[in-house]
């Protein structure tokens, strides 16, 4: 079962005591239902996070991306050669401060020929705030174009986001014919909160399947006591 049906049927992403591999073909956000999508990076300069939500967009599809002014001189400015595909349709805004970042987004949104929209907003600005990203949600699903608001130094206050997660760059895999090469690239990601469906924790690579490993088994019916007795 990939993890955009188990997203919709409310299923956890990660199986109990499972070490096998799960596959999909689809971040959750490509399940056929745009929305808004919080992206914590889990530093400002590890971009580690464009290649895990790119992943899941249609390249055929121009992109809007809109950098507030302050998250282009902390992180850096985006570089749509280095995008790919989606970097031939890109539709890149520089926006003065947050507000006018979100106003931006929220237009954008507007647009059901864009493939996605996305914002890089820096710390926590107070035009920021849950009616903006209750705004943002509304018109996303109601245009039906995926949102991706990426949060760089920011911390996960009161958010209309269906999906929120916690992203960092992880060791790429082994490569197949020199195992002093990088392979494909991996990324910790943290499903920390989701309408509809179970948190969960994955290391995903990127080699076109978007293999999942499991790394957190789900929580069973414990109890501190029976734990401690069984590892005394």
């Amino acid at each position: 079962m990939n993890v955009a049906s188990r997203v919709e049927r409310g299923l956890s992403p990660v199986p109990g005591g499972d070490p096998a591999r799960v596959e999909h073909s689809l971040p959750p956000w490509a399940a056929g239902r745009p929305t808004l999508s919080e992206l914590f990076a889990a530093s400002p300069r590890d971009a580690g996070w464009a290649g895990f939500l790119l992943a899941g967009l249609d390249p055929a599809r121009p992109l809007l991306w809109v950098q507030e002014r302050m998250a282009i001189l902390e992180g850096g400015r985006v570089h749509p050669a280095g995008l790919g595909p989606a970097g031939r349709g890109l539709i890149h805004v520089e926006a003065r401060d947050a507000k006018a970042a979100l106003w931006a987004m929220e237009e954008g949104l507007r647009c059901p020929a864009l493939s996605a929209v996305i914002g890089e907003l820096w710390g926590d600005p107070p035009a920021l705030d849950f009616t903006a990203t209750r705004r943002l949600a509304v018109a996303a699903e109601r245009h039906g174009v995926a949102a991706f608001l990426i949060r760089l130094g920011g911390h996960a206050n009161l958010s209309g986001a269906r999906f929120r997660w916690k992203l960092a760059s992880a060791p790429s895999a082994a490569h197949p014919f020199d195992s002093r090469a990088p392979g494909e690239p991996r990324w910790n990601a943290e499903l920390f909160r989701a309408r509809g469906c179970q948190p969960g924790r994955w290391v995903v690579a990127g080699d076109g399947r978007q293999d999942l490993l499991p790394v957190a088994a789900a929580a069973g019916d414990r109890t501190l006591d029976g734990d401690w007795r069984r590892h005394a």
